[in-house]
């Protein structure tokens, strides 16, 4: 694949309603990935009703839910989005725990990582999922 410097970001909401978890996020993938991805553009939601009116108003092309947000967790947003939305952008989710997997599966995410945020592994996982769509 050719590298894309001058293409449009992509933009990838980042949902937790942790501050941290979300910063850990973005530092982990960095604004470019791959040289074969554009660039990240990161949006920042806390709550739960954000996420579901930012992703009906369409324009994002990635969303990274934490599963452990309170009180809704990203795996039940996940799966309404996946229910709810035609076309739906793909979802990577963070999962508890390596063992929540089937969760995963369960909400329809694309991809899973599980909590502590290892930069690799999620690293992987969205480039996967983007280089896929």
């Amino acid at each position: 694949m050719a590298e894309s410097t001058g293409s449009t970001p992509l933009r990838v909401l980042v949902y937790s309603n942790d501050a941290d978890t979300r910063q850990q996020v973005i530092t982990a993938l960095g604004r470019r990935p791959r040289a074969d991805l554009p660039e990240l553009d990161f949006f920042e939601v806390a709550t739960a009703p954000v996420v579901i009116e930012q992703m009906d108003a369409g324009g994002i092309d990635l969303a990274i839910l934490d599963g452990e947000s309170a009180p809704a967790g990203g795996l039940g947003i996940a799966k309404q989005l996946k229910d709810e939305i035609d076309e739906c952008p793909p979802v990577v989710v963070l999962t508890g725990r390596p063992d929540d997997a089937w969760l995963a599966n369960w909400s329809r995410a694309e991809a899973a990582v599980s909590h502590p945020i290892d930069p690799m592994q999620l690293t992987n996982a969205v480039t996967s999922v983007l280089l896929a769509r």
